[in-house]
């Protein structure tokens, strides 16, 4: 009798390892699924560095369900871009319901050394342009557009 063994891992979906067994009669074919929360186990780990709120997660029947409140408009959007990077723009193995705790700002940014206005638009607008509607939403604590210093709280404006 001969005997094969022959392991194909294959990251596509839910199968994460395929391993079949051949002797010279019988072909058995086991196959292991990934399950769905570790195929999103860096959604979970966003939510945590960003300290969603009110967490909960769900593991059923192959759908994970995910809940949570982010602080921004802009941490919903984060965890939303992660989600569609793992699980294409339709996902149907996962659903999340994330809140948001403050809509009135985009975001609330820290400023870092070396930030201009402009590098923050180009940031969470995609146009470095839109550094004119963060200065005018911080005008409270900015009086030149050119000049910000590290750890100030930034407004950035919905746009």
């Amino acid at each position: 009798m001969i005997k094969i063994r022959v392991e194909i891992y294959i990251f596509l979906g839910k199968i994460d390892r395929y391993f079949v067994t051949c002797t010279s009669q019988i072909v058995i074919i086991k196959i292991n699924k990934m399950s769905v929360k570790a195929k999103y186990q860096a959604v979970l780990n966003l939510g945590e560095q960003l300290g969603i709120k009110n967490g909960d997660v769900v593991e059923a029947e192959g759908v994970l369900k995910i809940k949570g409140e982010a602080h921004t408009p802009y941490e919903k959007d984060l965890i939303w871009d992660k989600i569609k990077e793992i699980g294409g723009e339709q996902a149907t193995d996962i659903k999340a319901n994330i809140a948001v705790g403050d809509s009135s700002v985009y975001h609330r940014h820290v400023v870092k050394s070396g930030e201009s206005l402009s590098k923050i638009a180009k940031h969470y607008y995609g146009d470095p342009m839109k550094y004119k509607q963060i200065f005018s939403a911080n005008t409270n604590i900015l009086s030149n557009p050119d000049i910000i210093h590290p750890d100030q709280v930034l407004i950035i404006p919905n746009s």
